[in-house]
């Protein structure tokens, strides 16, 4: 199988590992040269191309999947709209209009498009109801890339962690918010990408990639504590944290949001867990803070 990682970055590198170390032919597409680099570093071939030109586009050889994995690198909704709808349309029009179009394009999501549910469980057919415009800009991407000429899948991450991305101190040194945390490895999130296009499953479907224990945070922190061999963090409720002063809008909105999100479908469609729950997840990372 031949894959095109457009913005092949913390997962997208990952991914192109994987697929490569099972024999599928990989092209990473970055903008910067820090990025080609990297996308070298990982062992598999680059292409240094922005997903907004379509001519820079045209470099990248033809491929049976694409899978979208851009990002708007934490900026604000008007560079994540250029990226999320405008990169991803001229992604889809640069490639479905070649001579041999992709079978397969996956656009990653986030679970951020639920919104708030207070608390409760939501899965692949619980109703959208995205609460900041970024999210907007998210779930109005899906919609074009499941109705894609090039058939769409779209995958919705729950909140990333792995290698370089554990941030213990925020949860050691407190103080914790409550709330709940849903949570995937980052080689899970590449694993997930991965089955789907191998078993060729979940064509315009909507997929949610979460693993099997989405957890408080003030247990998280106090396990977490625990294994580090500290005393439980400092604790505050929600009305604390809103009450004070210079609360960014933006967080205040990820306070107010609560979910617990189900993978009841991923495990249907037959999906293995590297790190089932943040238990295997984050051994190498208390492993590693113990040592020092």
């Amino acid at each position: 199988m031949r894959v095109a990682i457009l913005g092949c970055g913390y997962v997208g590198l990952e991914l192109g590992r994987q697929l490569t170390a099972r024999g599928h032919e990989v092209r990473g597409v970055r903008r910067s040269d820090g990025g080609v680099r990297a996308i070298e570093e990982a062992g598999f071939q680059s292409v240094r191309a922005d997903v907004t030109d379509p001519e820079a586009l045209s470099r990248v050889p033809d491929v049976d999947a694409i899978v979208f994995a851009a990002s708007s690198g934490g900026r604000d909704a008007d560079a994540a709209r250029e990226i999320y709808v405008r990169g991803l349309e001229t992604a889809i029009e640069q490639f479905a209009g070649r001579e041999h179009p992709p079978e397969r394009l996956v656009y990653t999501s986030s679970t951020g498009v639920y919104g708030d549910h207070g608390g409760d469980w939501v899965d692949e057919a619980t109703p959208t109801e995205p609460t900041t415009e970024k999210t907007r800009v998210l779930r109005e991407a899906e919609e074009i890339a499941l109705g894609s000429p090039i058939e769409g899948t779209v995958v919705r991450f729950a909140g990333l962690y792995g290698p370089e991305r554990y941030r213990l101190e925020r949860y050691l040194e407190g103080p914790v918010t409550e709330g709940y945390l849903n949570m995937l490895h980052r080689d899970d999130a590449a694993g997930v990408i991965r089955y789907l296009l191998e078993e060729d499953l979940a064509r315009g479907e909507v997929v949610l990639a979460v693993d099997d224990e989405p957890v408080g945070k003030w247990g998280f922190a106090d396990w977490l504590a625990e294994q580090c061999g500290l005393p439980a963090p400092p604790k505050e409720t929600k009305t604390e944290r809103l009450s004070e002063p210079n609360l960014s809008e933006p967080a205040r909105r990820r306070i107010e949001t609560s979910k617990r999100c189900s993978n009841a479908k991923l495990g249907e469609l037959g999906y293995e867990f590297s790190y089932p729950t943040f238990r295997e997840g984050y051994r190498e990372a208390v492993t590693a803070y113990s040592s020092r």
